[in-house]
């Protein structure tokens, strides 16, 4: 199968779904992590186009650890995502081109606004890729057959699926652990462990579970 991921900053597809990646990898899936913006905002001492550059290699090197090699740096502006002509036919291209059966996206209720965004623009961008419209977009229509929802900053209320990560929460820390630049400033590595523990305990489902909102179907599920 082919996976793509939309994360708003680099370390939020770790935080969010970095389990599920490896899953994906280790089964033989293509896997494909689109970063909106590039965490250009996220510091005050460092300057935005510094940073940028900063966490595009720490992205890098993350995602090295997870097994995924395909990339793609939209750079659109950090803390400015819009539900705009050019995001929309962005993504809807990306989709036509890749052709992706699973897209991974935040949570509607995320607390930060790029995340929510994010999830509106990638579900819209799947509606639109699989029907006969936009012309300007390029490609073939491309109907997406799996979309799941991922948690990183807000907890999802309602979790309707939970993934056991625990062959991969070392991998998965390891990586989150490659975005010194913000793990420096917030232990978000101990706050994910401590997510991913909870969720496993309360679930019943393993030592360490990421929690999922199914929108479309469910590929981890699968045999």
């Amino acid at each position: 199968m082919n996976v793509l991921v939309f994360a708003p900053h680099p370390d939020d597809d770790v935080i969010g779904c970095g389990g599920a990646i490896c899953e994906h990898r280790r089964k033989g899936d293509g896997v494909t992590i689109v970063f909106l913006t590039s965490g250009e905002a996220g510091s005050l001492s460092v300057s935005p186009g510094e940073l940028g550059t900063i966490r595009e290699g720490e992205a890098r090197r993350a995602s090295e650890i997870l097994g995924v090699e395909d990339l793609v740096f939209l750079r659109f502006p950090d803390g400015y995502l819009d539900f705009s002509p050019e995001s929309i036919r962005t993504l809807v291209k990306l989709v036509r081109e890749h052709k992706p059966d699973v897209v991974y996206l935040p949570h509607a209720q995320e607390g930060p606004r790029d995340h929510r965004v994010t999830h509106e623009l990638g579900l819209e961008a799947v509606r639109r890729a699989a029907g006969p419209w936009f012309q300007d977009c390029g490609g073939e229509l491309w109907p997406v057959k799996y979309v799941l929802a991922y948690e990183v900053w807000t907890p999802i209320v309602s979790p309707t699926y939970y993934n056991d990560v625990t062959p991969w929460i070392d991998l998965k820390l390891e990586a989150l652990r490659c975005h010194a630049s913000q793990v420096s400033t917030v232990a978000y590595d101990e706050a994910v462990k401590g997510l991913n523990l909870y969720r496993g305990i309360l679930s019943g489902t393993g030592d360490y579970c990421e929690a999922f909102q199914v929108i479309a179907g469910n590929p981890l599920a699968r045999e």
